[in-house]
């Protein structure tokens, strides 16, 4: 197999889906690839430069769906459908969310549909300063609810047995503690319905 930075990331991702964000070690990743671990320095630095690249090549994959996105609806309307869209995206790969985390996206690409975001707000009447503290709080809490969500389902369908229902409640003192117990069917379960209700809490703060 030709080693580029394509099949290096590639398989990345699918080393990424298999073990998750902490057992994706640059030596795992080199015996996936059949090579030795330094070999992959020649094409990226370090780790943290590869989750860049995975990062990126994540959002490249999906930027059919952000350049789709209504752009004749309500600003409004554009924002739901811009978090629901980056939550999918986040969810296709075990930890999608945290690898997206702090990353640097390398691709100069993004600027497109970055540019169609901002005209959207400030053509709706939000200054260019009030659009980006909007778009970054929409961005904000969509990776940080699918980091949380990961940690409860990895993978769709399947929970972390550590976010047992019973589990929980067998750990509470529901005399004590009786709102912290009622709580858990909250927490740790209807993810879709929650995050569109938090979409909706931001949406309404950030109205002029």
């Amino acid at each position: 197999m030709a080693l580029d930075r394509e099949t290096v990331v590639r398989t990345a991702l699918r080393v990424l889906d298999e073990v998750g964000l902490d057992g994706l070690t640059l030596r795992k990743l080199a015996s996936a690839l059949g090579v030795q671990a330094p070999a992959l320095y020649w094409h990226f630095k370090n780790k943290q430069a590869l989750l860049d690249e995975m990062a990126t090549t994540v959002i490249m994959d999906s930027i059919g769906e952000l350049t789709l996105l209504d752009m004749d609806g309500t600003w409004g309307e554009w924002a739901v459908a811009y978090g629901k869209m980056t939550r999918k995206m986040l969810l296709r790969y075990r930890d999608g969310a945290k690898v997206f985390s702090g990353t640097y996206l390398t691709d100069s690409a993004l600027y497109a549909p970055m540019e169609a975001a901002l005209r959207k707000f400030t053509a709706a009447g939000f200054s260019l300063e009030e659009t980006i503290r909007g778009l970054s709080t929409l961005y904000c809490y969509t990776v940080g609810f699918t980091i949380e969500e990961q940690a409860v389902y990895p993978r769709p369908g399947e929970r972390n047995e550590q976010y047992d229902l019973a589990k929980r409640a067998e750990r509470i003192d529901g005399e004590k503690f009786p709102l912290a117990l009622a709580v858990g069917e909250q927490v740790l379960t209807n993810f879709d319905e929650r995050f569109e209700q938090g979409l909706q809490v931001i949406i309404r703060g950030l109205r002029p």
